[in-house]
């Protein structure tokens, strides 16, 4: 659960030694070091209940459960983001061009999207789990 101090934080400027202490050592990894968890490793993509998924090095809600869906792909996928949660980059790794997902509030790695999800957006936010948190309906923040 974000609290209010980890509201006033600011996520941008911490140090790699800070980092490495909130989070776990796969956490780090993804987050902070733009990893990829191994796909259908984490319990999150099959989460069905409603709710949030925050970031796991911040807080910042992320996504509702309304907008996950079953890629087939292995990893947590979603259809839409929350207004000004996630921010994009062009990511040229791998020997290919797509387009990275990063938390607009510490800019941990999250994940990609591409344009091949289903309607309305047709967009496919797939995101590591291991980068995420889920907030079950009811409990604060979700």
């Amino acid at each position: 659960m974000t609290t209010t101090t980890e509201n006033t934080i600011d996520f941008k400027s911490l140090s790699d030694a800070e980092w490495r202490k909130r989070l776990t050592p796969d956490q780090y990894r993804v987050l902070r070091q733009h990893g990829t968890e191994r796909p259908g490793s984490c319990a999150l993509n099959h989460e069905k209940r409603a709710g949030t998924f925050v970031c796991a090095g911040c807080g910042q809600p992320l996504f509702k459960s309304h907008e996950k869906f079953e890629s087939g792909t292995g990893w947590p996928s979603f259809t839409d983001p929350l207004p000004g949660s996630v921010e994009t980059k062009d990511d040229y790794s791998h020997l290919m061009h797509r387009t990275e997902v990063h938390c607009s509030r510490c800019l941990g790695h999250l994940g990609h999207v591409f344009p091949d999800g289903p309607p309305p957006s047709g967009l496919r936010y797939c995101m590591n789990g291991v980068a995420m948190d889920f907030k079950p309906a009811g409990e604060q923040g979700s």
